[in-house]
């Protein structure tokens, strides 16, 4: 824990120190100091800040959480029931690598601007990488596992409970630590559209205000709440996967 929180830290000086000698290489309005930026903290606070923060993790959280119930829905059967692989296997090979944000446009039209449309716009971002994550984990479950079970007559449910989730959980929360960082990613464009709340809003509400400082304030603001909630799913991943 000591040693994680060190790293943290020891990245967050790095960051801040480079940041600092571009911005005073630069000498540009748009990218203030680090110190201009942390003082405006009580403006940010303040203002609405709370607000737009409280949207954007909400948003964030809804995605992931639908994702991952979705995710274990249909890659757990993939990966346990070869007939299931062989007919959806296709379909989510085939909707994979569709670019999903291209298809906001569409979801605003059939779902309206409001939050149906951003949040499952997150989710059709993260739901297939977790898909196949699930279902090739299961597949790696080696068959002699399943015999102790099988000799007892033991279900499917006796399975997934006493195997399969224990198996899988590792690959779950290596998806969910990928997952966190593309869904804040396409969080700030989905935010920038039909919305007033959110820190997509906020920062591009100060861009075009040329209020810089606040701006960057969003930005670190919407990173730190993907940190927490990576920190968070590493910490799950410590207590529930030991090695």
């Amino acid at each position: 824990m000591i040693k994680g929180l060190g790293y943290i830290l020891g990245g967050f000086l790095a960051f801040n120190l480079i940041w600092q000698a571009v911005s005073m290489v630069l000498q540009m309005n748009a990218l203030p100091p680090p110190l201009e930026v942390y003082s405006a903290w009580p403006r940010a606070v303040s203002g609405s800040m709370a607000v737009h923060l409280a949207a954007s993790v909400g948003r964030a959280l809804a995605g992931l959480s639908i994702a991952l119930v979705l995710g274990l829905l249909a890659g757990i059967p993939l990966g346990y029931f070869p007939r299931a692989d062989r007919l959806l296997g296709p379909l989510v090979y085939f909707s994979y690598p569709v670019p999903k944000l291209t298809l906001l446009p569409i979801l605003m039209l059939l779902l309206g601007v409001g939050e149906a449309s951003k949040i499952t716009i997150l989710v059709l971002i993260i739901i297939f990488p977790l898909i196949l994550s699930v279902r090739d984990a299961v597949r790696a479950v080696p068959e002699e596992d399943y015999d102790l079970l099988t000799s007892l007559k033991a279900g499917f449910r006796e399975k997934f409970i006493h195997i399969i989730l224990p198996a899988t959980l590792p690959a779950i929360f290596s998806s969910l630590r990928v997952s966190i960082g593309i869904v804040f990613s396409a969080l700030f464009f989905t935010e920038t559209f039909g919305t007033d709340r959110g820190l997509g809003f906020y920062i591009t509400d100060s861009q075009m205000r040329l209020d810089y400082p606040l701006m960057y304030f969003g930005i670190l603001s919407l990173s730190v709440a993907a940190l927490a909630l990576f920190l968070l799913v590493d910490a799950a991943d410590r207590l529930f996967c030991r090695r």
